[in-house]
């Protein structure tokens, strides 16, 4: 590297990157000489633009160049310049600005703003200028052009970016398809490594790369950063699966379900798609390594990607040893993390026997590093070496970093205050952290001692929620166990998620259940850690009680299995004939459609909650038990029987002010006079339900009476209101998110284009909707398996087999919206 120049600007600096696209291609094209001479022209035209505006060149690689500018409109003039002088030339340049405020020390300007400027211009395309948000703001937007929110591949915060100039580009290589999460500390060093990892990645007879280490060497921080730099090769996305809070191998493939916000098997939902997966935390269900194994051989293009203490020992795994930090990375490191508490710090002699007495693991010198406000390194540097002795000696079980990292956290943990360290060990309590409230509540936690914990690194801070890394929760884990508190503070966190659970039932039985249903996702391993406490500890009543209290959790959110799988165990540990029984057997009676039990599983639990209900003498449970009996009998075929039951439902619970689900009863007997052919009953039900649905805001039970309205225009022979009526009911489940409904609304959308002969259209929304239902592993009653059959029966009887093949074909690249505005247009 260059000297670094003595006039670089301060305070407020505007930084350019520029760097030459397709290099290495130019140079084949145009010979050695030619790109000489081309690459000349091209450094003396940005250095140009450069002085023309004040700019001073920080650093220059290659044909690459890093620039400061003290003011946002030079930097933006000088791109402008750079654009119009290469012009019509063989070399496209790609750059990218954004303004900050760095640190400038005698190595030259630290900051994330300098790595900041560096993703964005990596972002772009030749003969691109893309600026971020601070830059425009100091800019102001004339000639540029707004071209979204991304998430650049240094993992950081979502940056609005604006390009310069109207020209039409590629979209960005930004993380569009992706969950990553956003760390909490730069990216620093592992050059070689990073440069392996995305090299294994690359390979295409790699497709499990497991990178292992102990804890604290930085295996998250290392797989995160190959994953985000691998985005562009993975067309369906990069996808986090974070494991640290299970303990039940049985939840793996569940909790990469949810990361990929699919529903139903996660097998059927990735398919053929283009997708990494990483698996986080692996080592402690390692149980679930065969699991793995078969989700590879089902998805032909599915690469994971795993960070473990421990290798999988499955065939075709390959290992990466993550080592420890180099030296001066560990330097460089602890330096990172030092100015963050202290922004004016400075690197001292200390620091290297810091960073070696920590074997240079990260997480390590993040801990030592967070002294600095207390601690002179040299103090520091005198602790370590007087305290890790000892404390490295109790723990020979352990591997050798796993022992330093170990005696650091112990070390760490012995300066806090009695107060801090009393809370540090209640903590533990909590699976994937908590709210402020919860610690409060549970831990008798204040504020101020909290983020002295965060201020500490002991704890961590993101989205309003407090939680620990897993191997500072497994050293605070010791510390709880301890503490003699250990049975006390688990029966107090699993009543506070009983509270919880419970204060949440009126929301997720009613017609806007989003805030309760959001707040028990985040808390959802909190809650399998609370029923897993009841259980062990001998409460199953109390289990049953908190079970009973989120069955509708379990059905909204895509748990249909566990959520089955808990009650059933549950129903058999216990039966008592109370009420927490009760409300038990109906959230089983409701789960059973979802899942492989069936519908004599379903009748059978809404014969024994109906028939407890009534012991109980409960008019509320005895009026929805009487509905879900009702449906079962339905769901059986035998709607004779099921039509009287659901009209005295339908009258009980209007009775008892439950208009939510009187309005579900209201739908089941329209369903009923339906197939009973009572159509024109049937037509005034479905009006009664859509003014009931509209005065409730019930927008489920709105779209439900759309589509039954709809059907009705349809076989009346009009086709266009029934497409008009099927398309507002689209939009309502559209929003709510409901992608059952939305594989049975485009059936009814090919059903009524079929029936208007409208043969081709048809055919490519039912492949989009058989397409939409596999990747979410659903399952249809037979009533839609029976209208989805219809529908296709009449289009072949229209089409040729290649026809409609390519009918077919051309619907499963269709999106549900897409498909959605054909069938409009068709008619």
């Amino acid at each position: 590297m260059p000297t670094v120049p003595r006039d670089l600007p301060t305070g407020t600096v505007t930084f350019l990157f520029s760097d030459v696209e397709g290099s290495t291609r130019l140079l084949h094209e145009l010979g050695p000489d030619a790109y000489a001479a081309a690459l000349a022209e091209h450094r003396r035209i940005l250095r140009e633009a450069f002085g023309a505006q004040g700019g001073v060149e920080v650093d220059t690689q290659g044909d690459a160049f890093f620039v400061a500018f003290p003011t946002a409109p030079g930097a933006l003039a000088a791109a402008r310049g750079i654009t119009e002088g290469l012009q019509g030339g063989p070399i496209r340049v790609r750059i990218g600005l954004h303004t900050g405020t760095p640190l400038l020390t005698d190595e030259g300007y630290v900051g994330a703003d300098v790595h900041r400027a560096a993703r964005i211009a990596a972002a772009g395309h030749g003969g691109q200028v893309l600026l971020s948000a601070a830059t425009v703001a100091l800019t102001g937007t004339d000639g540029l052009h707004d071209v979204g929110v991304h998430r650049l591949k240094d993992l950081s915060a979502p940056e609005r970016i604006y390009q310069l100039g109207e020209t039409e580009f590629p979209a960005l290589h930004s993380l569009f398809q992706s969950n990553l999460p956003i760390p909490s500390t730069p990216f620093l060093g592992r050059e070689t490594e990073l440069m392996d990892v995305e090299g294994l990645l690359s390979r295409p007879d790699v497709r499990l790369l497991t990178l292992t280490g102990s804890g604290g060497t930085g295996k998250t921080r290392l797989a995160l950063q190959a994953a985000g730099a691998q985005a562009d090769h993975y067309p369906h996305g990069v996808w986090w699966v974070p494991l640290a809070p299970l303990r039940d191998p049985t939840l793996v493939l569940p909790t990469a379900r949810d990361a990929l916000g699919a529903k139903g098997d996660v097998a059927d939902f990735v398919g053929e798609k283009s997708m990494l997966l990483l698996f986080d935390n692996f080592e402690q269900v390692v149980a679930a390594a065969s699991d793995l194994s078969s989700l590879l051989a089902a998805c032909p293009r599915l690469d994971v990607l795993v960070t473990s203490r421990e290798r999988l020992h499955l065939s075709g795994e390959q290992e990466y040893p993550v080592p420890t930090l180099l030296p001066d990375e560990g330097i460089a490191f602890f330096t990172a993390r030092a100015r963050a508490m202290v922004p004016d710090y400075q690197v001292d002699a200390a620091v290297p026997g810091i960073c070696r007495r920590l074997d240079d693991l990260p997480l390590a010198l993040e801990l030592a590093a967070a002294r600095i406000k207390a601690l002179s390194t040299a103090q520091i540097l005198e602790r370590l070496e007087r305290s890790l002795p000892l404390l490295t000696g109790g723990a020979r079980d352990l591997p050798e970093r796993q022992r330093t990292l170990h005696a650091t956290i112990a070390w760490s943990y012995d300066l806090l205050t009695p107060d801090e360290q009393r809370l540090f060990a209640r903590f533990a309590v909590f699976v994937g952290g908590c709210t402020l409230e919860s610690a409060e509540d549970v831990t008798e936690a204040d504020l101020d001692t909290l983020l002295s914990l965060v201020d500490k690194s002991l704890l961590r801070h993101t989205e309003e929620r407090f939680w620990m890394l897993e191997t500072i929760h497994e050293y605070a884990t010791e510390r709880l166990e301890a503490s003699g508190e250990a049975t006390s503070l688990g029966r107090r966190h699993a009543e506070h998620y009983l509270a919880l659970a419970e204060a949440s039932e009126p929301s997720l039985m009613g017609v806007s259940p989003g805030a309760s249903l959001d707040r028990l996702e985040r808390d959802h391993n909190n809650v399998r850690a609370a029923l897993d406490w009841f259980e062990s500890s001998g409460h199953p009543g109390l289990a049953l009680r908190l079970a009973g209290s989120i069955w509708e959790f379990w059905c909204l959110r895509g748990h249909p299995s566990e959520g089955m799988r808990r009650l059933e165990d549950l129903l058999d540990a216990d039966s008592q004939p109370t009420q927490a029984r009760a409300k038990a057997l109906t959230g089983a009676a409701h789960l059973a459609p979802e899942t492989s039990v069936g519908v004599e599983t379903f009748k059978r639990r809404a014969e024994e909650a109906l028939a407890l209900y009534r012991q109980l003498g409960d008019p509320w449970g005895i009026a929805y038990a009487e509905l879900q009996f009702a449906m079962a009998v339905a769901f059986e075929g035998d709607f004779a029987v099921a039509q009287p039951l659901v009209e005295e439902s339908v009258r009980r619970l209007r009775e008892l002010g439950d208009e939510h689900r009187a309005l579900q009863a209201l739908r089941l007997l329209v369903w009923c006079c339906e197939q009973l052919g009572e159509i024109e009953r049937s037509k005034s039900l479905t009006e009664d339900l859509l003014r009931g649905a509209r005065a409730a805001r019930d927008v489920q039970m709105e779209a439900r009476a759309l589509n039954s309205l709809a059907m009705i225009a349809d076989d009346e022979g009009d086709p266009g209101k029934a497409v008009a009526l099927l398309e507002d009911a689209y939009r309502l489940d559209n929003a709510f998110g409901d992608p059952w409904e939305i594989t049975v609304d485009l059936i009814r959308f090919a059903r009524t284009l079929a029936f208007a002969g409208m043969a081709e259209p048809a055919a490519e929304l039912l492949a989009r909707s058989e397409g939409m239902r596999q990747e979410f592993g659903l399952t249809h009653p037979a009533y839609v398996t029976d209208m989805r059959e219809d529908a296709e029966k009449r289009v072949r009887e229209r089409l040729d087999e290649v026809v409609f093949a390519e009918a077919w074909k051309r619907g499963q690249a269709l999106t549900p919206e897409e498909a959605v505005e054909l069938a409009v247009s068709a008619l």
